[in-house]
């Protein structure tokens, strides 16, 4: 990229080195509010407690993210795509088999596999979120923003499956959706694999299960 100072065309230095000490230290970062948000809650949690565990300066948790709830969100966003990429969730190389699946059976196993893999990064923040908006109104935005893009992920997906099948005859693609997006949610992660200690495997195929009971004709 280039600037014009004084007539002339000026190109902007780009350090990589800079660069990727600028990404390590968002990644110290992220991974210190994660740990504290779930140890802590959000509330209870501060910028400045975030650059004490992160090990920098508390400008430079404001300058990489501008406030808390922004923060919040990354460490959202990281923990449903793994890591720090600005590649979308229905793009991953692991959500890949729900698009390639040849049958309707196929795709819910695929799903589930999908929704158990985000069930085990994302769970627990997306709890310490659902009880942090009952009390911190900066957070109402980033709870509503999880929900919507379940419902857009449910609603994906229930339109491949509607192209590979017909659907129980009693759903429409809305009502179809509604049912998937209450399916896809992780607290049914928390509740039985983290809380009653279900092996993952057990979850997955429960969770399977229960997504061609409610959506395909018998």
């Amino acid at each position: 990229m280039e600037e014009v100072e004084g007539g002339r065309s000026r190109r902007r230095y780009r350090s990589p080195l800079r660069e990727e000490s600028a990404r390590r230290t968002r990644r110290a970062i992220v991974a210190a509010a994660g740990e504290l948000f779930l140890l802590r809650g959000y509330a209870a949690t501060s910028l400045a407690d975030v650059a004490v565990a992160a090990g920098v300066a508390r400008p430079t948790v404001f300058a990489a993210f501008g406030s808390k709830p922004a923060l919040l969100r990354q460490v959202l966003d990281e923990a449903l795509a793994g890591d720090d990429a600005p590649v979308p969730v229905a793009d991953r190389p692991w959500f890949r088999p729900v698009w390639e699946a040849t049958t309707q059976d196929g795709l819910l196993d695929a799903y589930a596999r999908v929704c158990t893999l985000i069930g085990g990064r994302a769970a627990p923040i997306f709890e310490t979120v659902r009880r942090a908006a009952d009390t911190a109104g900066e957070v109402t935005d980033v709870w509503t923003t999880l929900q919507d893009n379940r419902r857009k992920g449910a609603a994906m997906v229930v339109e491949r499956l509607a192209h590979l099948g017909p659907l129980r005859p009693e759903l429409d693609l809305r009502r179809a959706t509604d049912v998937l997006w209450v399916l896809n949610d992780p607290a049914h992660y928390d509740a039985l694999v983290i809380q009653c200690g279900w092996p993952e495997d057990s979850f997955r195929q429960w969770l399977a299960a229960r997504m061609s009971d409610a959506l395909l004709r018998p």
